[in-house]
Order: C-alpha cells, then sequence, then structure tokens
C-alpha cells in the first residue's frame, strides 16, 4: 500500500480528525443529564484507529485520555475479532481496562462496510455507580468491592440490539438511574456523531488512503516528539514529592520517580514510591501511564498532536504492590488525587531537563466535596459531587493562573446557581484566597474558597482534599504556596467555632453544617526578591496579597495609605533592604 500523503491531503484529514474529537466533546456537553459532567465537564472523547490506537484527543480531561491504549488492550483481548457494526462495548473495572468505578468508557467500533475502520470512545465521570456511600467516590474504602458496581467489557448493544439485561443492571444498582442512564445516552449520540463524521471521510477519502493516512499520522507525532526529546541532556534527572496520607494514616506518602533521557527515548520510573495503602487512593497503572504522558506532553511544543505516536517515545514502571500498581483488590476510588501528584512529581523531575518550559506546583489537582442523601419528604436522593478547581503554579515568564483548571483536568467550577438550584445547599462564599500563593519572581496563583450549608435534614460529607501537609512546591527559588485547609461547623451560627478537619474525611452531617474549604495556591519561580516593587504594589492594590505578605514574601514595603479603593492610588512601594 503507497503510505505517501501529499502534505495538503495530510493538513486536511489532521485538522478533520481533531474537529471531530472536538464536534463529539461538545455532543457530551449538549445532551448529558448529570452536572458533573454536563456543567463540571468531568469527560473526555478520542477517536482511535482499528488497533486501537489513540488518534486525537478533545480538549477535555487529559488524565483520562492516556489510560485509553490499556482499556483497548482489554477490550480486544475479551473481544477480539467479535466486534460488529452496531456494536457498542462499555467497562469500568479498575482492574479489566478501566481507572476508577464512576468513569465509564464506551466504545463504539465503525466498519465501512465489512471493513473495520476505528473506534470512537468517550468517558464519562458518572454522578454515582452505587457502592457504601453517595458518589462512588470516597477516600476511605478499603477496598474495591466497597466502591460500586464493577462492569467488565460488555456489549450494552450487540450489532445494534440494546442489552436489557446490562441496562437493568446498571439502573438497579446506581442511585440516580435516570442521570446515570441520561449519561450513558449522550455517551450514546456522542460514539453515533464520532462514526459518522468518520464515515464522510472513507466516503470521500477511500478507506486505503485513510488508514494510509492514519498511520503515517501516527508517525508525525513520533517523530515529532523524538526530534524535541534529542535535544534534551542524556541523564537521569529524579524528583520526590508526597500526598498528605490516605485517610487512615496521615504520614506523607511519597511518590518518586527518575526520569532517564536517552537519546530520543524517556524512561519514567516510579521504583522508591510508596506500597499500596489501605484507603482508595491507591491508581491503577494505567492512570499513572495517562499522568505521566500528560507531564510530558506538558513540555512539547504545541504543534505535536495529542496521538498514541507519542507515547511511542515513553517508557512507563511502577513496581508491582505499590500505590501506582496495586494488586487486587485494593481500593482506587480516590485515585486522581494521586494522578494529579504522578503529574507533579513528573514535572518536577522535568525541571531538570527543560527548566524553561515547566511551571511550579499548582494546587495539587481538584479538591472533591461531595454531599449525598434524600429529601426528608419525599426521599428521593440528592448527589451533589462539586469538584474544586484551584490555581496554576508560577512559569519562568509568568505569574501562575489565579483559580482555574489543573492541566490534568480541562474541567470547571460547577456554577454556584446550579448548584443551589439543584441541591439543598446553599453557596456563602466563592472567591479568590489571597495570600496563597507562592511568591517568587513570577508569583503562583491564587487559589479559591467554597463555603457551603446543607439546607437538607441530613446528608453524607466526603471530602478528597490535599496539599494539607506538603504544600505546591515553588521552582528555582521561589517559595511554596500556602496549603489547603477544611473548616467546619456543625451549626454554622455567627460566632460558632469552626474546627479543622483532615484533608479527607467521611461524616454524617445535618441541617445547618457549614463546610469552608480554603484551597491551596499554586508555587512560586525565581527568587521572590527579584519581582519588581510595581508588581507586588500591584497585586496589594488588587487584594490578591496583604501588605505583610509583601513584606515577608518580597521584601517590599508598602506604604502611604489604606489598601482600600481609590487610596490605592497614593500606595507606594520600596525594597526593604
Amino acid at each position: 500500500m503507497d503510505r505517501t500523503i501529499d502534505p495538503v491531503t495530510f493538513a486536511v484529514l489532521k485538522s478533520a480528525l481533531e474537529s471531530i474529537v472536538d464536534d463529539m466533546a461538545y455532543t457530551v456537553m449538549r445532551t448529558a443529564r448529570s452536572p458533573i459532567v454536563r456543567d463540571v465537564l468531568d469527560y473526555s472523547t478520542t477517536m482511535c484507529d482499528a488497533k486501537g490506537r489513540i488518534l486525537a484527543q478533545a480538549k477535555t480531561v487529559a488524565l483520562h485520555l492516556g489510560a485509553v491504549p490499556d482499556a483497548m488492550e482489554a477490550l480486544l483481548r475479551h473481544y477480539g475479532d467479535d466486534l460488529h457494526p452496531g456494536d457498542v462495548i462499555i467497562f469500568n473495572d479498575p482492574y479489566d481496562g478501566g481507572m476508577h468505578l464512576p468513569d465509564i468508557f464506551m466504545f463504539k467500533p465503525i466498519f465501512a462496510g465489512d471493513r473495520h475502520v476505528g473506534f470512537a470512545v468517550v468517558i464519562c465521570h458518572h454522578c454515582d455507580v452505587g457502592g457504601r456511600v453517595p458518589g462512588s467516590n470516597a477516600s476511605d474504602s478499603t477496598e474495591i468491592f466497597q466502591e460500586g458496581l464493577r462492569i467488565p467489557p460488555l456489549k450494552l448493544y450487540d450489532r445494534g440490539v440494546p442489552s436489557k439485561i446490562l441496562f437493568d443492571m446498571i439502573a438497579k444498582n446506581v442511585r440516580l438511574p435516570d442521570l446515570v442512564i441520561g449519561d450513558l445516552e449522550a455517551q450514546l449520540a456522542t460514539c453515533a456523531l464520532g462514526e459518522r463524521e468518520l464515515l464522510r471521510l472513507v466516503d470521500k477519502y477511500g478507506a486505503d488512503l485513510l488508514e494510509a493516512f492514519l498511520a503515517e499520522f501516527l508517525d508525525y507525532g513520533e517523530r515529532l516528539t523524538r526530534k524535541t526529546i534529542e535535544t534534551w541532556p542524556d541523564g537521569d534527572y529524579t524528583f520526590t514529592d508526597f500526598i498528605d496520607g490516605d485517610g487512615f494514616d496521615e504520614t506523607p506518602i511519597p511518590i518518586k520517580v527518575t526520569v532517564t533521557v536517552a537519546g530520543s527515548q524517556l524512561t519514567v520510573d516510579f521504583t522508591g514510591s510508596a506500597p499500596q495503602v489501605k484507603g482508595a487512593i491507591n491508581s491503577t497503572l494505567s492512570f499513572v501511564k495517562s499522568a505521566t504522558y500528560l507531564g510530558v506532553r506538558c513540555v512539547l511544543d504545541a504543534d505535536v498532536p495529542n496521538n498514541a505516536g507519542v507515547y511511542r517515545c515513553i517508557d512507563v514502571t511502577a513496581p508491582k504492590g505499590t500505590l501506582l500498581n496495586p494488586e487486587f483488590p485494593a481500593p482506587v476510588a480516590a485515585r486522581a488525587l494521586t494522578g494529579y501528584r504522578v503529574a507533579d512529581t513528573v514535572i518536577g523531575a522535568l525541571a531538570g531537563v527543560v527548566p524553561d518550559r515547566v511551571a511550579a506546583a499548582g494546587e495539587g489537582g481538584n479538591s472533591v466535596v461531595c454531599l449525598g442523601g434524600y429529601d426528608k419528604q419525599t426521599r428521593e436522593p440528592f448527589i451533589v459531587v462539586d469538584m474544586i478547581n484551584g490555581a496554576l503554579g508560577a512559569r519562568a515568564t509568568k505569574d501562575g493562573i489565579d483559580a482555574v483548571t489543573n492541566p490534568c483536568q480541562n474541567m470547571s467550577n460547577m456554577p454556584v446557581e446550579i448548584m443551589e438550584a439543584t441541591y439543598p445547599i446553599r453557596i456563602e462564599e466563592y472567591s479568590l484566597r489571597p495570600d496563597s500563593c507562592g511568591a517568587g519572581r513570577q508569583r503562583g496563583g491564587l487559589g479559591v474558597v467554597r463555603t457551603y450549608r446543607l439546607l437538607a435534614e441530613e446528608a453524607v460529607m466526603q471530602l478528597r482534599t490535599d496539599r494539607y501537609q506538603t504544600r505546591p512546591y515553588g521552582l528555582f527559588g521561589g517559595a511554596p504556596a500556602a496549603p489547603s485547609r477544611n473548616l467546619f461547623s456543625e451549626t454554622g451560627h455567627e460566632g460558632a467555632n469552626y474546627d479543622l478537619l483532615d484533608s479527607k474525611v467521611t461524616r454524617t452531617v445535618h441541617r445547618g453544617a457549614v463546610l469552608r474549604h480554603e484551597q491551596a495556591g499554586g508555587g512560586g519561580y525565581g527568587d521572590p526578591f527579584e519581582r519588581s516593587p510595581a508588581a507586588v504594589l500591584e497585586d496589594v492594590a488588587d487584594g490578591k496579597i496583604s501588605p505583610t505578605f509583601a513584606r515577608d514574601g518580597f521584601g517590599v514595603v508598602i506604604d502611604g495609605g489604606a489598601v482600600d479603593g481609590d487610596a490605592t492610588s497614593a500606595l507606594r512601594a520600596s525594597r526593604r533592604s
């Protein structure tokens, strides 16, 4: 077969693939039922070739997509040649191709006549998949069996015929069947769109030319990646970061990585990381690979495509029985936290390779606040899963960004109006957190504050937060950011005392209870005393940092008036000697 594709056709097909996955992403957003998918945007879309290799990824949750190769391996192991037009396969089992139980993978094989040409793939985080707690995402589960309904690779549709048994089994085992089935239908609609658009390309260009392009496109991704890695200095680069305990033992949990650059190949080895833990922050190796690919991708050029060709250049290993490759039946519901820290650790190591292309640590990944219970009168269930996105660390030439999604996520903070209209919750504060940034020549971004008051009679509250003890690191002299905190009052009365909770909590709370989550900020980059007094003054005038922080963090003294309204024009900044 002639695999030579002229540059114009190559560019057109490349753009077409990228447009297809983005259209798929918009379709999920428009058709999903649950707020966690529709508003928080916890989902991903991608297209694969007939061999299961990722071709293009939408600008959705980046941490999902690097796990698709292992998921596809599981699908092909189960079904092999037993794939037909009209089939749709779903699964979520972390020990059989999945990541954690709320993330349900859906694959639709695409056929042009009898010829298998690709797969449409959609992953959605479902609002509930059963288990011991609402939301199925608790940090304090101790085995996978507590976490919800485990679905091995099964056909939801077989040659176009829906499996009533599987639909009924899912509906009977989740707390919010209308939302879960509705989101599955959104995934189905999205897969159908991906199928339709890929077949349009087949109709226009022919299956042989498209297949040749897809193979060349993967080689193109590999070539660009290797070209970049070859410019990096060979050697071993090691970094260690920590998670603040697993909810049972608050001893910091190390994640250690050694990135080896050898010519055009990277080896990423997590030997030295902690053994698997009792709590549910263990992560499957597929998810660790995904976080690693993401960390490397962050320092590659923007024109490198997000396809499986990139992955050929990166070998990832983690010893069996560790936090990053646990033995069955270890719990994994809160594994996203570990994925965020893996990405932070990989980027920390890459700071020794390409210091101008990395950022200091951000807030540590989103904080998860989950409140679930039943309406006292109707007994209808409610489950709010709020994933709070916080701050980016500083970069070599720019400050970190305040209150923005972590690069691992590409998600959104749930709008207050949606939350209050949908759930028995009142948000009493949603703001930037002053002084939460790490000082540096470029300062880190500010984290956010969310304060929740429960309006239902009773709920189970789950917190999956971190960066309590190990603050987001700064780089090259930059200071770490402020740690996160959870403050709680059972009554929430004016003047009530607030207790400092641990970072990972599951407990029952009652009407009027108030939770205040103060998220960590982003670390600083470079010597704080190299930051201009004018830039420090501007941050004080904007209320982002206090005069005390300016003095202690940057050595800048602010005087000349109150920091309030028009009075800021009278402020002066001077470097303390």
